[in-house]
């Protein structure tokens, strides 16, 4: 069923690997698909609750430490473990290790929002019982992350004793050996207060630098016959036991409500407190109800049905629920490289957000979009001061990592020296704009945000020759550092100056008084809008002769070329095997660079340029990130080589589920799942957003019988349907609306159905 991922693996490699495919998430609160009895001793677990942007600071040391390099990293926390819940029956612990599983399946429900274990188990001793966990993460409450097991005699049992836990003696995981991951730093976290008040059980933690507090309170209800209750609170765990007597079916629900002080005031315990008292009156199936009825709108607009292919179909549909499951929905959060489905890179927001999946959101779900770019906002001020710590007089430099605005990359070369990410931001701006034409948002952020990033290009670059040309930036490609003229960088900081000042003359023409109030703020003189205008139209675009491609940059070309085919497949991903300067030595790419500038912006060059750069740069590609396969893909589609495009859609749709790049354990690849989408709705289905309008070119892969999906446009829901020999258009919801199909316009009436070939 393309609904349903179902998990049967016992082998620790797998549940490692689970733990992440089968995580529960809401985009406030993130928890790992851990099994809650726990493992047996001799595996490995990364056990996991993570709350968005929930974070402490430790220090980076350097060996020899400059001007300017980050001195603290930040990094999201694992935090109190709501989880555990152990079970005896008749004084045998129930465990999957021990007995025998006569039978076993998990579950991840994602038309309607929960996970689920159902086990048919037998003790060393031949009881034998049936047990069902089922648990979700409300997309309704937030701060509710909610267990309900059900335990079915099948022979006679006496007695069943449920030991349920709140634990918040917790660490995070590292792997020394794996610099994706933290190295350092576990134990970020100490318990400030452990309790029981009546039903609920009470733990609350500090950060050590950051201060802020986190707090779990936990109820929880048993359905039984006759049962006795104690609880005990022991080195910052609060432990309650029920001892159920008879052979009857028991029901045990577990409650565990989480607040932050971030979100939740300096009270973090009466904060939840007051939500566990709303949700007294509600129940498992209550909850159940609650999340299939937000589920259902969610895939009326963001579903993409696929005919031809159900491991496709359920690859699409997987990603796009994790990523709802990860996105932050408050103006603190945005949504990091792993979702809140691990540790890995320690739950910074990167680029990943503006490039890769903040496109999905746009166009099925923009109020979610809308607060991505609120939280870029929030942290402006701090990326002023990184522009000056740069030693920039004017500007905003974005963090290439970061949480809360800090940068907390300590590699420059990868990491600082990738300016893009301010134009990548600027251009995530741009296409809301487009998207919603949402005119108070222009004056209230956009223009803002274009501003100081533009500003920082002019005193990033320097004209000579005539152009303006931009030195010493790394462009996407994390194998080619600190060069001069990336392509990418300096075509997004074109459109990011170009669009500044077309803004800047909108609001002089629209409402002038608001942007004399804005310019003052901002010490903006319309000589610097001068500036921008002429270093956009006057921006350096390196072009090679011989090859007739756009140049990565100034010096790519002139680089030996690396042999990936007789590089050993063990050698990859390069950045694991070799030292940083010997790649930099070569012609070898990691991900998608001038190739994805030229999908970004495809009318800066003409067809040709596109296409031979495409070949060109496809042979020398390794694909090492995965945010690479997509943009090949969709850059394939324009181009018309059909086969390579579906290939290149295959490697993403299930990279996770088939654990393709053998490190899912450690968290979701979130911008290849974002990926996935931009590879159908923008590649097979060729979608564009200009300043003229809507365009769709598309192209249904021969394996497939048909396309569906939809799309939100200025106030308007759309349904696009391809089938082999048409494509049918239908405005759902909104006004009538033009668009451009295959370089010819058509009209669009709403409630019409528009067939075209």
């Amino acid at each position: 069923m393309t609904w349903k991922i179902t998990k049967s693996e016992l082998n620790n490699e797998d549940l490692l690997l689970n733990e992440s495919l089968l995580s529960l998430g809401n985009g406030y609160l993130g928890v790992r698909g851990n099994f809650e009895e726990g493992y047996k001793d001799s595996y490995n677990s990364i056990r996991g609750t993570y709350i968005n942007a929930f974070h402490d600071e430790t220090e980076i040391n350097y060996g020899e430490k400059l001007h300017a390099f980050p001195d603290i990293q930040q990094k999201i926390l694992n935090v109190i473990d709501g989880q555990g819940i152990h079970i005896y029956i008749d004084d045998e612990l129930f465990s999957m290790f021990e007995g025998e599983v006569i039978d076993f399946e998990r579950n991840l429900h994602m038309d309607a929002g929960f996970a689920e274990r159902i086990i048919h188990w037998r003790s060393p001793k031949g009881k034998e019982v049936k047990i069902i966990f089922k648990r979700l993460i409300s997309f309704v409450t937030k701060e509710l992350f909610a267990i309900d097991v059900d335990i079915i005699p099948v022979s006679h049992i006496k007695q069943v004793k449920i030991v349920s836990t709140v634990n918040g003696d917790v660490s995070n995981f590292v792997d020394k050996n794996d610099p994706r991951l933290a190295s350092g730093h576990a134990k970020r976290l100490h318990v400030t207060e452990v309790r029981k008040e009546e039903n609920l059980s009470i733990v609350k933690n500090i950060t050590y630098a950051t201060k802020l507090e986190v707090a779990c309170i936990t109820s929880s209800k048993i359905e039984s016959g006759v049962y006795k209750y104690k609880s005990k609170t022991t080195d910052g765990t609060v432990e309650e036991t029920y001892l159920c007597e008879g052979n009857g079916v028991v029901q045990f629900t577990k409650y565990n409500v989480y607040t932050d002080s971030l979100r939740h005031g300096e009270d973090v315990i009466a904060e939840g407190l007051v939500i566990q008292e709303q949700l007294k009156g509600t129940n498992f199936e209550n909850q159940l109800l609650l999340q299939k009825k937000y589920l259902d709108n969610f895939w009326s607009k963001s579903d993409i049905k696929i005919d031809g292919d159900a491991s496709l179909q359920e690859g699409i549909r997987f990603n796009l629920y994790q990523l709802l499951q990860s996105v932050g929905k408050d103006p603190v959060s945005n949504i990091a490289a792993k979702g809140l489905s691990g540790e890995g890179y320690e739950g910074h927001y990167f680029w990943d957000t503006e490039i890769y999946m903040f496109p999905v959101f746009l166009m099925t779900n923009p109020d979610i979009a809308k607060n991505l770019l609120l939280h870029r906002y929030s942290i402006l001020d701090s990326a002023r001061e990184r522009a000056k710590e740069m030693g920039h007089k004017k500007g905003a430099l974005f963090p290439w990592r970061t949480i809360t605005g800090q940068e907390s990359s300590a590699f420059f070369p990868a990491g600082t020296a990738q300016y893009h990410i301010s134009a990548d931001i600027a251009y995530s701006y741009i296409q809301y704009y487009l998207v919603t034409k949402d005119e108070l948002f222009l004056k209230d952020y956009i223009a803002e945000v274009l501003f100081e990033t533009a500003r920082l290009w002019i005193d990033t670059g320097h004209m000579k020759d005539g152009l303006f040309r931009i030195d010493s930036v790394t462009g996407p490609d994390e194998y080619t550092c600190v060069v001069n003229n990336n392509y990418y960088t300096n075509v997004m900081a074109k459109h990011n100056m170009l669009w500044a000042a077309k803004i800047y003359n909108l609001l002089k023409e629209k409402d002038n008084k608001h942007l004399e109030q804005l310019a003052s703020g901002l010490e903006l003189t319309e000589a610097e809008v001068i500036e921008w205008t002429a270093a956009g139209e006057n921006m350096y675009l390196p072009y090679d002769e011989e090859h007739k491609i756009n140049a990565q940059d100034d010096s790519f070309l002139q680089k030996d070329r690396w042999d990936i085919k007789n590089t050993p497949k063990e050698k990859f991903p390069l950045l694991l095997n070799y030292h940083p300067l010997t790649l930099y030595r070569y012609q070898v790419i990691k991900q998608a660079d001038t190739v994805l500038a030229h999908f970004l912006l495809e009318d800066e060059q003409d067809f040709e340029i596109i296409k031979n750069s495409y070949d060109y740069y496809e042979q020398i590609t390794t694909h090492d990130s995965s945010l690479s396969c997509s943009i090949y893909g969709i850059m394939a589609s324009k181009l018309g080589y059909k086969e390579k495009a579906y290939n290149y859609f295959t490697e993403t749709a299930r990279l996770d589920l088939e654990n393709t790049q053998g490190n899912t354990k450690d968290g979701l690849h979130m911008a290849n799942m974002g990926g996935t989408w931009l590879a159908i709705v923008y590649g097979f289905a060729g979608l564009r957003v200009k300043e003229s309008g809507l365009s769709l070119a598309p192209s249904l892969p021969n394996e497939w019988n048909s396309l569906e999906f939809h799309l939100q446009y200025q106030g308007r829901l759309l349904k696009i349907y391809l089938e082999r020999n048409q494509v049918t258009y239908l405005v759902i919801e909104g006004e009538d609306l033009t668009i451009v199909h295959n370089g010819n316009s058509i009209h669009l009436e709403k409630g019409i159905e528009m067939k075209v070939q």
